[in-house]
């Protein structure tokens, strides 16, 4: 039998994910990335002695990670040095010069909750069973789906807690919170998790309470020498397997014949496949290269959508050691409706940075030193902002746009103030800032977003884009825009629903099996 061949468009995690189990499954894969590194959003930048990840810096969800590698027959202790975080994550209040600390164990996080609130630990004890139940719900029956067997949404687990489930669809995550604790600052602990869905707390349904679970009961972990080692480790499976990875080969064109998609056009060659998956960004998969016709989601059906928020983020290595920074901190502002009003204002032009601003910073030099020079601390600070290029770019040590470098230097005075470090600005060494705008042209984002799309009810589970094509037989998508969501796992998990579309799987959780080589595939059209 004649080997299938597939090609990979972009090298993020989704792509280098798709790519690995496909060639681990006996298909000839060829990847190609437009830009000069794999990893996408997830790159990481060397400079002075200094490693930055770029974007992704939290290690949640391992069980996810430990299916993708089970998979690939190994593990995620075989191809990474995990450590558990204590504390998990320091957070600090506007106004208050507050310092919580964030245990690494469910017991001490019930202890600290009811140090604040008195009779908090109760209410935590129940949200987290509560969270728990959705999580592991999901993973059995709605994140490992591509929803093409209605015999999930019947299933006597399913419908048992049917009522449940859709008030927690229903419900606001912010809302759902507060009937279990009523400090505002705890509210804050149990809500954040919703930014990492591209989401504020306030629309985001309460069905992701589960994130609560995840960071609570599971763990936060950090993979020494940072989260583009987790890129390496997929990157070396997939050449292992045979997978051909070309970089700056940015794709022009997807190829079809008929109502076939047979392949892609890279600086005017044409490389044909019996399969294509596109993990670019999405909107830029449709509408750029695929022509009206075959566009599934063109471009009138994105105006109608709601991205992500985009970021301001800022690379800084500073001089001299930080003690008042976790490798986790979280500033949360006193006004956070108004915060998430900005943060998600629609794009028109007139968006702007909030001030003050809830924000994070990680310091993965408090736990790793090979990320920064000795008597140095490797900075990375996020700030949501809105969706919207016209808030501008960053550059390295100051050459972004100017209003824009302007915000990054209010951002550090901040920090400074609430986390007691007066002399930050002084000892910053090295800075380099990146914005909407650097989204839009590095990454071809969809409104200059830095997660994807928002997962609003209307945006999640079976409303998420398909990711197939309607249009053409054998063009699958995966990646933050598409089925399950956005994040690391999501889209580790994506990468696993490509490969059950080619299998015929529709099974609603993980797979439990060896992959099935090609000789038995069922879905190739």
């Amino acid at each position: 039998m004649t080997q299938k061949t597939a090609v990979v468009v972009g090298g993020g995690i989704a792509g280098l994910a798709t790519a690995a189990l496909l060639a681990k499954a006996g298909m000839k894969v060829d990847l190609f990335e437009a830009r000069a590194g794999i990893g996408g959003r997830a790159d990481v930048w060397e400079q002075d002695g200094f490693r930055f990840d770029m974007g992704p810096s939290w290690y949640l969800m391992p069980d996810a990670f430990e299916q993708f590698f089970k998979l690939m027959g190994t593990s995620a202790d075989k191809e990474l040095n995990l450590q558990r975080l204590n504390p998990a994550y320091q957070t600090r209040n506007e106004g208050l010069g507050d310092s919580i600390l964030m245990p690494d164990n469910v017991e001490g996080v019930k202890e600290m909750f009811e140090s604040i609130e008195k009779g908090a630990s109760k209410g935590l004890e129940r949200y987290l069973k509560s969270a728990e139940d959705a999580y592991e719900l999901s993973i059995k029956h709605f994140l490992y789906t591509n929803f093409q067997d209605a015999r999930s949404f019947v299933h006597p687990e399913v419908v048992k807690k049917l009522g449940r489930f859709l008030k927690l669809l229903v419900k606001p995550l912010y809302s759902f919170s507060g009937e279990y604790v009523k400090d505002e600052r705890l509210k804050k602990m149990l809500n954040f998790p919703a930014v990492f869905l591209g989401a504020s707390p306030y629309d985001t349904p309460s069905m992701y309470h589960l994130m609560t679970h995840v960071d609570m009961n599971q763990g936060v972990f950090y993979p020494q020498g940072g989260l583009h080692t987790v890129i390496e480790a997929i990157a070396k499976l997939a050449k292992e397997h045979g997978v051909q990875i070309h970089t700056s080969s940015p794709v022009t064109k997807i190829l079809h014949e008929n109502d076939k998609a047979v392949g892609v056009e890279v600086a005017g060659i044409n490389h044909i496949a019996d399969v294509v998956v596109a993990s670019a960004d999405l909107h830029h998969v449709e509408t750029k290269l695929l022509d009206r016709k075959h566009q599934t989601y063109p471009s009138s059906w994105w105006d109608k959508k709601v991205p992500g928020p985009s970021a301001m983020l800022l690379y800084l290595g500073v001089k001299g050691k930080i003690d008042q920074l976790d490798h986790h901190t979280l500033l949360y502002t006193k006004d956070w409706s108004k915060n998430f009003k900005e943060v998600f204002k629609k794009a028109d032009g007139k968006s702007a940075i909030p001030s003050p601003a809830s924000l994070y910073i990680c310091n993965p030099s408090k736990t790793d030193s090979s990320v920064a020079p000795e008597g140095y601390e490797n900075l990375f600070v996020l700030v949501p902002i809105a969706a919207d290029t016209v808030i501008g770019s960053g550059g390295i040590n100051g050459a972004g746009d100017a209003a824009f470098e302007k915000e990054a230097d209010r951002v550090i005075d901040q920090i400074a103030q609430w986390c007691e470090i007066p002399d930050l600005k002084s000892r910053i060494v090295l800075r380099r800032t990146m914005g909407p705008g650097n989204f839009e042209n590095e990454f071809n984002a969809w409104s200059g977003t830095a997660l994807g799309m928002a997962h609003t009810l209307t945006q999640s589970a079976f409303f998420r884009p398909k990711n197939y094509s309607k249009k053409l037989k054998n063009l699958f998508y995966t990646g933050h825009n598409t089925i399950p969501g956005i994040g690391l796992p999501m889209c580790l998990i994506g990468a696993e629903l490509v490969y059950k579309h080619l299998t015929a799987d529709k099974s609603s959780g993980p797979i439990q099996h060896e992959l099935t080589t090609v000789e038995s595939w069922k879905g190739l059209s």
